[in-house]
């Protein structure tokens, strides 16, 4: 018995955290509801994959009911109860430490982490692809395009390192505009249709459109834009109120689930299918429907918009370099704020592994083509499903081994029946397992073949996890030595 009592206390010290207790004293609690709101719908709302699902034909209503009934709103529920028993710095990386212990901590944190590089990127390629929606001769090179990006990477790192409440200020008028966006591109189809014109795509649903493994890849592309509901808790630290855990979620999720059915209606009465942009088709929406000229200038305010969003995944992504920072997995300097209280170690750092991989995608190929930028937002797209579902089945599964760790814990925060938190648990990871699986039977638009679709998907997938695991080893071999010389108090230093 006495040998079983060590164990357990063994287990519980293994899985207490250096940063639960240093990152409150670095950072300050500035977010409010409303910024939860406005960080949650910049992570989760990407708005151009409207247009993307509309290849699905009728069929996209349905695999969007699917992805809020199974993903969305189980996560939400997931979330809140992890959140609010530990509202600390790191989110997923805490928790599953506290579920699993050390390793499964630090893969969760990796495999959060890392689809935020990907996706900063991917706001980049956006910005790309918006601008040629205004004017097609724009950024044709490859090289153009990297530029571009970079620009992008490198504005999102100055704001990043500013006063955090200076720069979320600047973030939550950039979401008025986006507000303004969507209202545009769900009245050109009742402006359409009130002009005297039939939807340019027919509504009618017939059970062959659920028919083929190949229909079902968008049950994927679904899942990949509604994942990020845990990301706005990487700054659990710096949230004024536990109440706002709650608002974030419920109000965040309702205006997902409208726009993304509001935009993907309009977006399937005004486009026909075949002239639909996979990137912009929601700005072809708004050109076709009112006018060319609104169109484009709603063209120009979202790539305010995702420049804006880069912003948002800079700082909050790099979070949990900041606690791996705390907790010696990555060097010290990364734990580290600035005089703005803010990880500008973690900021600069991320920017620059994403300017290398900008770098590595772009600046290689020299051929013009017109799909580049398409293809290479897509592709990175899927690889991020793949990697951030990676991190999402470890996000369902920790609402079971935390509730078996922390049983009194658990039922104190509780507020949810168990039933409902276990339904959700058990059908995320179903969610997950099976958007996975579904991605590489049929590439999301037409532009690529199956196999090569596959073949790229599945290489910046396998090589992402790979590098995760080997930055584990090498910080779980030099750990011991950071830690003895370590001292949990209060760290700055200049960025």
């Amino acid at each position: 018995m006495a040998q079983d009592m060590t164990g357990d206390r063994a287990m519980l010290s293994e899985r207490e955290m250096i940063s639960e207790k240093v990152a409150p004293t670095l950072v300050g609690r500035t977010l409010s509801s409303f910024d939860l709101v406005v960080i949650f719908v910049a992570l989760v709302l990407f708005i151009p994959n409207a247009s993307t699902v509309q290849f699905a034909g009728s069929a996209a209503f349905v695999f969007w009911g699917l992805g809020f009934l199974t993903f969305l709103i189980p996560g939400a529920f997931v979330t809140a109860q992890l959140g609010r028993m530990f509202p600390e710095e790191g989110s997923l990386y805490v928790w599953t430490q506290k579920a699993l212990g050390p390793f499964w901590g630090f893969f969760a944190g990796f495999v959060a982490w890392w689809p935020g590089v990907l996706v900063m990127i991917l706001a980049g390629a956006l910005v790309v692809s918006l601008s040629q929606a205004i004017d097609p001769t724009l950024f044709t090179r490859p090289w153009q395009q990297g530029l571009i990006v970079l620009a992008v990477l490198w504005f999102s790192c100055i704001l990043g390192t500013l006063r955090f409440r200076l720069t979320q200020n600047y973030v939550n008028v950039q979401f008025l505009l986006y507000s303004f966006c969507l209202i545009m591109i769900g009245i050109s189809g009742f402006v359409w249709l009130a002009n005297g014109h039939h939807a340019a795509n027919s509504f009618a649903f017939h059970a062959s459109s659920l028919s083929g493994w190949g229909q079902w890849t968008f049950f994927s592309t679904v899942v990949l834009a509604l994942l990020g509901i845990e990301v706005p808790l990487n700054m659990g630290a710096e949230i004024k109120s536990e109440k706002s855990i709650k608002r974030y979620l419920f109000w965040g999720c309702l205006v997902v689930i409208v726009a993304y059915l509001w935009a993907t209606w309009s977006n399937m009465v005004v486009v026909p299918v075949d002239k639909n942009n996979a990137t912009y088709g929601i700005v072809q929406t708004v050109q076709i429907a009112l006018s060319h000229t609104l169109g484009s200038w709603v063209a120009f305010i979202l790539v305010l918009i995702f420049i804006s969003d880069t912003v948002v995944y800079n700082y909050s992504f790099a979070r949990l370099m900041f606690v791996s920072g705390l907790e010696r997995r990555l060097p010290r300097q990364f734990g580290r704020v600035n005089r703005n209280k803010v990880p500008a170690n973690a900021v600069l750092a991320q920017t620059v592994i994403a300017s290398v991989a900008t770098a590595i995608i772009y600046f290689p190929i020299q051929s013009a083509s017109s799909n580049y930028s398409t293809k290479v937002y897509l592709v990175l797209l899927a690889a991020v499903t793949v990697v951030w579902c990676t991190s999402m089945v470890l996000l369902f599964g920790d609402v079971f081994f935390v509730r078996r760790s922390f049983p009194e814990r658990f039922k104190e925060f509780q507020r949810a029946p168990w039933a409902v938190l276990a339904v959700c648990g058990v059908v995320g990871i179903a969610a997950d397992v099976a958007a996975v699986f579904l991605l590489f039977w049929a590439p999301w638009a037409p532009i690529f073949t199956k196999a090569g679709w596959g073949l790229a998907v599945g290489a910046i997938a396998v090589v992402s996890i790979a590098v995760g695991l080997v930055i584990y080893l090498i910080s779980e071999r030099g750990r011991g030595t950071r830690l003895r010389g370590a001292t949990p108090t209060a760290e700055t230093g200049p960025a």
